[in-house]
């Protein structure tokens, strides 16, 4: 009987949810203290889709769809968790308006 010892990773949720809270404050300070309009509102979060950057802003409900879980692997193989321009979904735009229409 073999026995395997179990790594200290921390969940997929427990990772997507840190992915979240640091995306989720991203340049909200800065909004503030220059009176720019802060558009997301609360219990959501922006990603941006396709080559040309689109934005989308999305409930955080989806973070429990294994569908969008899967985007978001797709972004931290191709962009890893250190995106400082925001979270970028690596899809084409089509595709991910008919994925999020679905998960309404």
């Amino acid at each position: 009987m073999e026995i395997k010892k179990q790594q200290n990773k921390p969940p997929q949720t427990a990772v997507l949810r840190q992915i979240l809270r640091r995306c989720s404050g991203l340049g909200r300070e800065k909004e503030q203290q220059e009176g720019l309009p802060v558009d997301v509102p609360k219990g959501h979060f922006v990603v941006y889709v396709g080559e040309n950057r689109s934005r989308f802003i999305v409930p955080i409900s989806y973070l429990d769809h294994p569908e969008f879980q899967g985007l978001l692997r797709q972004a931290e193989e191709e962009f890893g968790f250190e995106q400082h321009m925001g979270l970028t979904i690596p899809c084409d735009v089509v595709a991910f308006r008919s994925l999020t229409s679905a998960l309404r």
